[in-house]
């Protein structure tokens, strides 16, 4: 089973970010880790009923870093008992929020992992992206975790932003290397409605020019880049130094584990069941163990793990699929856009899945 924490407060609303998060809401911090601790000791009594321990807990957002490290001894007190031992812990955090003192205390919790929101190691482009932050802090805020203890550290990179190009990035990757960071996720940008580029954009857009950049050769030459500076593609957009430090919480969504999901806007799927939960912070706080439900059809299920196995090295496993739908998968075979073994089949071109996807599941 895996749990993910949604903290909702954000020091600044980066222009690109659609996530349900709120920079004016900082005197609901309180209240709102109260209700967070109602809404986990509800859940986690289903685990002890159903004798069910947590392989993974992941802390989100959201900033987590924003929240004072001491208002999450509670929910560390309630988690402590039902996990597995060496349960990944991973917390977000953005590298102006975190502190040293933040970080520090999060590690005492059990937290042994950290993923920070740098995106970019050019100053032009974070100022760009509405980051607060800037080359400085986030050597910097690795540079903390590194020395506090964390040996499992996750960087986020955005590109595909206009101005983009393979130099710059490669700078930010060889920036991570030099650090020694073992652990990245390279999302291309995403213009989304209701962030601050989506309405950028569509002004733009009436003289014919982007705010962001759709190059496939560019991803490519990433891919390539990152497999020749030691960094191993297992996911559309996650690659690692090792195999031992990929993300356990992922994978457990990719393969369709079930999970829990505490926090307002947060999901869970339990038994074929998805159930969300408030999005609206007071309406959040005032009943925290409200969730609306969906059931989930054994097509949904189907479909999502295709979907999810095509982008990862996880592969789909054979069984669950029609005879129409092999024929399909025979036919990419022949063409080498995927392959099999031991019952499963492979992507071989992670940037080509939901196209792959489709076409079986058509």
């Amino acid at each position: 089973m895996l749990l993910y924490i949604h903290i909702p407060f954000c020091d600044s609303k980066c222009f690109y970010c659609a996530f349900n998060s709120y920079t004016n809401k900082n005197s609901q911090k309180e209240a709102y880790m109260r209700a967070l601790k109602i809404d986990l000791e509800y859940n986690l009594n289903y685990l002890k009923d159903k004798e069910i321990k947590l392989n993974t807990v992941f802390i989100g957002g959201g900033t987590p870093s924003t929240v004072d490290a001491s208002l999450y001894e509670d929910i560390f007190k309630l988690i402590n008992p039902h996990i597995l031992e060496n349960c990944e812990i991973t917390t977000e955090a953005n590298p102006n929020s975190a502190t040293k003192e933040w970080l520090e205390k999060m590690y005492s919790f059990g937290v042994n992992r950290v993923s920070f929101g740098v995106q970019s190691f050019d100053d032009e482009k974070l100022k760009f992206l509405g980051r607060n932050h800037n080359r400085l802090n986030a050597i910097k805020a690795i540079q903390n975790a590194k020395c506090i203890g964390f040996n499992s550290i996750n960087c986020d990179i955005i590109y595909g932003v206009t101005n983009d190009t393979f130099e710059l990035l490669k700078r930010d990757f060889d920036t991570l290397k030099e650090l020694e960071v073992e652990h990245l996720s390279a999302y291309s940008l995403i213009i989304e409605e209701d962030t601050k580029f989506f309405l950028n954009e569509k002004e733009l857009q009436k003289s014919k020019k982007s705010l962001k950049i759709d190059d496939e050769d560019l991803s490519y030459e990433i891919f390539n880049y990152l497999k020749s500076i030691g960094f191993n593609q297992y996911e559309i957009a996650n690659f690692s130094t090792n195999e031992k430090f990929e993300s356990k919480h992922n994978y457990g969504y990719w393969s369709k584990d079930d999970y829990i999901g505490v926090g307002a806007g947060a999901v869970a799927c339990i038994e074929n069941r998805r159930m969300y939960k408030q999005k609206n912070i007071e309406k959040y706080i005032q009943n925290p163990i409200y969730e609306d439900i969906e059931e989930l059809s054994s097509d949904d299920i189907k479909a999502e793990k295709v979907l999810l196995g095509f982008r990862c090295k996880f592969g789909v496993d054979l069984n669950i699929l029609s005879s129409k739908e092999l024929k399909k998968v025979d036919d990419l075979v022949v063409e080498n856009r995927v392959c099999i073994k031991e019952n499963r089949v492979y992507n071989n071109n992670f940037l080509l899945a939901d196209e792959i996807a489709l076409y079986i599941l058509d």
